[in-house]
């Protein structure tokens, strides 16, 4: 199957683990913007020049470069046929900057898949991380914000994909092989 589909869902709910296993299942690319970044930086591009910039200051990537990288990205001859976005879009914005290459490229989304979790379990899930991890700024209070800050800002993309008649909601909780067959069974339904 090939597929354009974008990765959405809180913090926890196991995005990078399910892309890696879909991607790999479906034969595309799971690309996401920290590895985008990373590669850039690494290979010492323009794009990674600015990002690096930006990264180094502690200050976030603005849009503007983001969508330029994942633009650029999206160019790569292994995502010709179809690819798999985690982290990207975060916001309405990215949302139309995605578009537009898309349309720019004569293609389009051919769905958008939500994670969902329960935030407890997420809450759990992330503490018990944070523990194995050392990541000792990783609290209760930190992780609840964080879940606050994906409510606000990229669950309202989950809204937009749905009034396009793309989003697929997929429970993200239970064994890690038991999501990646829902995420398929659920995409084969919505694609075909």
């Amino acid at each position: 199957m090939s597929a354009r589909l974008v990765l959405l869902g809180p913090p926890g709910a196991g995005k990078g683990t399910q892309a890696l296993r879909l991607a790999e299942r479906i034969g595309i690319p799971a690309i996401s913007t920290g590895d985008i970044f990373r590669a850039n930086i690494k290979d010492g591009t323009d794009l990674g020049r600015q990002v690096q910039e930006f990264t180094s200051a502690g200050a976030l990537v603005p849009d503007e470069l983001t969508d330029a990288l994942v633009r650029d990205r999206l160019l790569h001859d292994d995502a010709r046929d179809g690819f798999l976005l985690d982290g990207y879009p975060r916001n309405a914005a990215q949302v139309a900057a995605l578009d537009a290459a898309m349309a720019q490229a004569g293609t389009q989304l051919d769905a958008a898949i939500e994670l969902t979790a329960d935030t407890d379990v997420v809450v759990e899930r992330l503490l018990n991380r944070a523990a194995i991890e050392g990541r000792a700024d990783d609290t209760e209070p930190v992780i609840r914000h964080r879940l606050e800050v994906y409510r606000a800002q990229t669950a309202p993309i989950a809204n937009l994909y749905a009034e396009r008649g793309l989003l697929v909601r997929v429970d993200g909780i239970g064994e890690i092989d038991e999501v990646t067959e829902r995420m398929l069974t659920a995409l084969a339904e919505q694609i075909g």
